[in-house]
């Protein structure tokens, strides 16, 4: 949200510069995200000057042109070549001097440089409006007033205003802040700490009266549940125009495009007061009838960007006798609206209820500044004051009269709230006790009343705009944060319960887990558990009829729960690449969601991503692309590590792999992993590899339950290496000869290792060769050679048989 600091001054006396106040603003809560500086006129009319123009004649060499002599105020004049048709001598004009930085119409900048133009020498500029940011005019160069003092800065002459935009980050629950009042209240509470007693200047509406009754409009809510609180105004006679310079510039400083000046004080009074408005042509209304309900289910209705909607049973209409003509507190109708054209106006001003109003926005997917207001609950109570400041405001910059009473329907108020605050739970909610006439203050500074007093609380009634002031807690955190979170000491001492957690305890084996990876260079990642749904499209693994979809949706990005962790860690792969971190290691715990057998299913997985190269560009070593087994690894060593054993290998079922292995333990898949389809990179824009685990994390919960942790004490015998040369048959695994190897020695032989593979020209065709070492030992003796041999002997012998392997 943003919030000038010019405007802001209109509500109260700051004295402070932008930066204090910023500061302050965020000390109380209201956190400044930015500041930024707004000029009226981009640049600032810096470097143009009043000239006169002493002579005009006719450039030497152009027929166009004319060569002029402009006094600047200077020992010299200017000469200044100027191909403006109304150029003319004694004339007072506005003059960009050698260094003057201009701006066009798309807001690039350009400078004025000393140069010749058609061979005759210009040290300056004459300019039109449209040149200076003053006005679209191109006809001609401005003339200015005759008395004006040559050289006089023309920022002197002409109506700029330069501010200061605050941009504030506003938490949901403060709805009482969403407009330039609601922060000058807070601004006061938090001065007032500081012993500045300041005093909110509010803008006084006593000139509103009817001058006679000649349109009036017949005004029914008939549900007044969804509309607690209604007011309408007619104003005849008016003339839609350009709005004044001042009005302009308050809506461009918040980045709000002037429209007209009916339409501007809507928009101004909504963030002036926070108080939305909308103004309807009278003449449009049939019957002069407005009737605020709800609609058919199905009706047909084009608002103002034209678009043409289907009504739901719920959405509350503003309607005429014959037709909708605005989504009540979200969007006008396109027939309705005010126009160039129009005469008389329907003012209306209403409070209508949150949860309706937000409902109706999301349905029809309309995000309005009147609906962010209204959604968030406004103030029910300044709903006749806002109608009449707009209606004076319309008057005086668009003339006309109030052609019809005030209609204010209200049927039940709504009552300010009551709460008591306990001095017991105020000191212990924040830690340290704070002075009783300091918290009085303070509630008080917050226009809280103070019903009554006594040794234990404070009896309170809370203004109906604090929303999100409803509990005891709730006004003890009103007091610290207008006290100040930093005036609050550091305790000596910190308090904490124990509690026990078992070792399998899901989130400390994900801690074990996450360690791990981390420390192997991989990154951990969060994403959004809501997706698209049309990624179920890219792979067969997945059902549309298993889409878990939200009944309100962001967005149709956003709007169904993910059925696989794989998309969005790519969405989060192609946003490091172009941002070029191409070289990943991701991982993320996460849920999938399905809905199947009419049940919703959550299951919980961890996914595991890398692409690009495994290490960092170097000098010592030399880059190398990280690869299928490099995955493989990354998963098997992770398994080892929390206890997963006797891990067997199957082809992947998944058809988000062009190549990939599933993992089985007891006849259960526990993870699937290989090399992404390129045809679902294509799609997330990626070209380079991408290799992805997904592993069954709930499976590996259950599996450590009921592993058994076994030891044995480290053997005194030396271990024994021998190693084979096998040419083998290219079809022929390296799991083949490991699954034999072990069969035939299963008590000596402890480990099986391949250190080379060689495919070239020496070998027969068809053929390769492994280099595969064996490790053996006896944990209870020293091996001797003709037991070594014996085992290498049947090795050999089964090798020969079972795969026609030779050795080399």
């Amino acid at each position: 949200m943003k919030i000038s600091y010019n405007w802001l001054s209109q509500f109260i006396k700051i004295g402070w510069n932008a930066e204090k106040t910023g500061e302050l603003l965020t000390d109380l809560g209201l956190e400044i995200e930015g500041i930024e500086e707004f000029e009226s006129v981009k640049g600032g009319l810096k470097g143009i000057v009043v000239g006169h123009v002493l002579s005009c004649e006719q450039h030497p060499n152009a027929d166009r042109l004319k060569l002029t002599t402009v006094d600047i105020g200077t020992e010299q004049p200017l000469q200044i070549v100027c191909g403006a048709p109304n150029v003319a001598q004694g004339q007072k004009v506005p003059v960009a001097t050698i260094g003057t930085t201009l701006y066009d119409d798309k807001g690039e900048a350009w400078t004025i440089k000393k140069g010749k133009i058609r061979g005759e020498e210009s040290q300056g500029m004459i300019c039109a409006e449209d040149e200076l940011g003053l006005g679209k005019g191109h006809d001609g160069i401005m003339v200015l007033d005759e008395g004006l003092i040559p050289g006089t800065p023309a920022i002197e002459v002409f109506d700029v205003e330069n501010d200061v935009v605050f941009e504030i980050g506003l938490t949901p629950n403060r709805a009482d802040a969403m407009s330039h009042w609601g922060v000058a209240r807070d601004l006061k509470a938090g001065l007032q700490q500081h012993d500045v007693m300041a005093q909110i200047i509010t803008p006084s509406v006593s000139s509103f009266h009817v001058e006679n009754r000649s349109l009036k409009m017949d005004v029914v809510v008939e549900d007044k549940e969804l509309a607690p609180r209604y007011c309408g105004v007619t104003i005849s006679g008016i003339e839609v125009k350009e709005s004044p310079d001042w009005l302009k510039n308050r809506l461009k400083s918040i980045g709000l495009s002037p429209i007209n000046n009916v339409v501007d004080v809507t928009n101004y009074v909504l963030h002036d007061l926070g108080q939305p408005l909308h103004a309807f042509d009278a003449v449009k209304i049939k019957g002069n009838k407005v009737i605020v309900k709800t609609v058919p289910a199905g009706t047909k209705f084009t608002t103002l960007d034209e678009v043409e909607r289907t009504l739901d049973k719920d959405d509350l209409m503003i309607c005429d006798a014959e037709k909708p003509m605005c989504i009540a507190g979200v969007f006008g109708g396109i027939k309705s609206g005010v126009t160039e054209n129009t005469t008389s106006i329907f003012l209306e001003s209403a409070y209508f209820n949150p949860v309706s109003i937000r409902k109706s926005a999301k349905r029809h997917g309309l995000s309005t500044d009147a609906s962010f207001r209204f959604e968030r609950g406004i103030d029910p109570n300044i709903t006749d004051y806002a109608l009449k400041r707009a209606a004076n405001l319309i008057m005086e910059l668009a003339g006309g009269e109030i052609t019809s009473d005030l209609v204010d329907i209200y049927p039940n108020k709504i009552e300010d709230h009551q709460v008591f605050l306990s001095f017991e739970n105020t000191a212990k909610l924040i830690g340290e006790e704070i002075p009783k006439e300091k918290i009085k203050n303070i509630l008080m500074s917050l226009d809280i009343k103070v019903n009554n007093v006594t040794e234990s609380g404070i009896g309170l009634t809370i203004p109906a705009y604090r929303v999100d002031v409803v509990r005891e807690a709730d006004v003890i955190e009103e007091i610290l944060r207008v006290y100040g979170y930093n005036n609050i000491s550091f305790g000596t001492k910190i308090n904490a319960s124990v509690a026990h957690v078992d070792k399998l305890d899901d989130h400390r084996v994900q801690n074990v887990a996450g360690n791990q990876l981390a420390g192997q260079g991989f990154y951990e990642i969060l994403s959004n558990s809501l997706t698209s749904p049309s990624y179920v499209n890219l792979s067969n693994d997945l059902k549309e009829e298993e889409n878990i979809s939200m009944l309100n949706p962001l967005s149709n990005d956003l709007s169904v729960l993910r059925q696989s962790l794989l998309f969005s860690g790519l969405e989060t792969v192609i946003h490091n690449i172009n941002r070029r971190r191409s070289d990943l290691k991701l991982f993320e715990f996460g849920k999938t969601y399905h809905y199947s057998n009419e049940k919703r299913v959550e299951k919980k997985c961890l996914s595991i991503f890398i692409s690009g190269n495994k290490n960092a560009e170097s000098w010592t070593t030399s880059t190398k692309k990280g690869d299928f087994f490099q995955l493989k690894g990354t998963v098997i060593a992770l398994l080892h590590r929390l206890g997963v054993q006797n891990i067997d290998e199957n082809p992947a079922t998944s058809d988000v792999f062009s190549e990939g292995i599933s993992l089985i333990v007891n006849n259960k898949e526990v993870a699937s992993l290989g090399v992404v389809k390129k045809s679902i990179l294509s799609h997330f824009g990626i070209e380079q590899e991408v290799f992805y685990a997904n592993i069954d994390w709930q499976s590996v919960i259950k599996m450590l339950k009921n592993n058994k942790i076994m030891f044995t004490d480290i053997p005194k015998y030396p271990e024994v290496r021998r190693d084979f040369a096998l040419l083998l048959d290219q079809q022929v695994s390296f799991k083949e000869v490991y699954d034999i190897a072990l069969k035939t020695e299963r008590k000596l032989l402890k480990k099986v290792g391949l250190f080379d593979v060689y495919e070239g020209k020496k070998l027969p065709k068809g053929k390769k060769s492994y280099a595969v070492s064996f490790t053996l030992q006896d944990e209870n003796k020293t091996l001797t050679d003709k037991q070594i041999d014996k085992i290498m002997g049947k090795l050999q012998q089964n090798f020969e048989k079972q795969l026609e392997a030779q050795l080399r």
